[in-house]
């Protein structure tokens, strides 16, 4: 009968592992929550073309020689250029401006909710174009969730005629059905590299496209940033997106896909309340109520995949 003890290494290793794994998936949450406060102070000061740029540059750079370092930087091949252009286009520059955008007009804790309604678009996109099944649960989490979206746009609660907010809530939903796009091709995609190997291009892609289109729309770049705005992108770019789709990466090989999904969704709920107390917006129960609503919807429909 072999020793007890012989097994210890091997359950102090699984122990570590899964303690890792943990803390890596709280880096995650916070870090992803930290983004759209950070980026609603960036944009108090940096226009949101030049602010979305500037992270994403700033991404590009950490990850470059960091994946160089470790051994990981490959060359693309051509089938997973689609990809490339996919995540960069869809999810890098039309989400992450459009949502940049409407944090101008929009309070970052109506924004993380609103955002955060992109796995409702999914399902039935992934149906129409991929061909997947829609269970009877998605379909259920599908109201459910819109059902909670309605509340945020209740007529007694939502300023109808105020044109600003109307214009930045549209920018938001219109960033989500965006990222829903990107999330549905990465589905159909058949990956050679890995995401993470992958990344460092859709960044500096994305970082071309975005010049171009700030110099086109708000001109110039800023010439003189101030503290605050400074740090704010800097999170963002190195721990907001780099390390963050770094840590990501690491959970999803980890952990069975429902579990980091369902996972993700104490993003919005962490944002909230950071939201509450960084940029003294308060807690809205009228939003609280929305945001668990829209959560619960989320939850059924990712435990009804299959």
């Amino acid at each position: 009968m072999p020793a007890p003890t012989a097994a210890l290494p091997a359950q102090k290793r699984d122990s570590a592992s899964a303690l890792s794994t943990i803390g890596l998936f709280a880096f995650v949450v916070l870090a992803w929550s930290l983004n759209w406060v950070v980026m609603k102070l960036a944009v108090r000061e940096v226009t949101p073309l030049w602010a979305v740029t500037i992270r994403t540059g700033l991404a590009a750079l950490v990850l470059f020689p960091s994946l160089f370092a470790a051994r990981q930087l490959v060359l693309p091949s051509r089938a997973d250029l689609p990809v490339i252009l996919v995540i960069a286009l869809f999810h890098m520059v039309a989400f992450a401006s459009l949502m940049t955008a409407g944090l101008v007009f929009v309070p970052a804790s109506r924004a993380i909710v609103l955002g955060y309604t992109t796995p409702l678009w999914v399902a039935p996109a992934a149906f129409f174009f991929l061909g997947e099944r829609v269970s009877a649960r998605q379909v259920a989490g599908i109201a459910v969730g819109i059902a909670g979206l309605l509340v945020l746009f209740e007529p007694g609660s939502f300023a109808w005629g105020d044109a600003a907010v109307l214009f930045g809530n549209g920018l938001v939903i219109v960033a989500a059905l965006c990222w829903s796009v990107s999330i549905v091709y990465t589905r159909a995609h058949r990956w050679e590299a890995t995401p993470l190997q992958l990344m460092p291009w859709q960044c500096l892609l994305a970082t071309i496209v975005l010049v171009i289109l700030a110099l086109t729309v708000e001109g110039a770049p800023p010439t003189r940033i101030g503290t605050p705005a400074l740090l704010a992108l800097t999170y963002n770019g190195v721990i907001g997106t780099a390390l963050g789709f770094w840590a990501m990466t690491v959970v999803n090989r980890r952990v069975p896909a429902t579990t980091a999904s369902l996972g993700v969704l104490a993003t919005p709920v962490v944002g909230i309340g950071l939201s509450a107390v960084i940029l003294a917006e308060g807690l809205d129960p009228r939003l609280v109520v929305a945001a668990l609503t829209i959560l619960v919807g989320i939850a059924l429909g990712a435990k009804g995949r299959g």
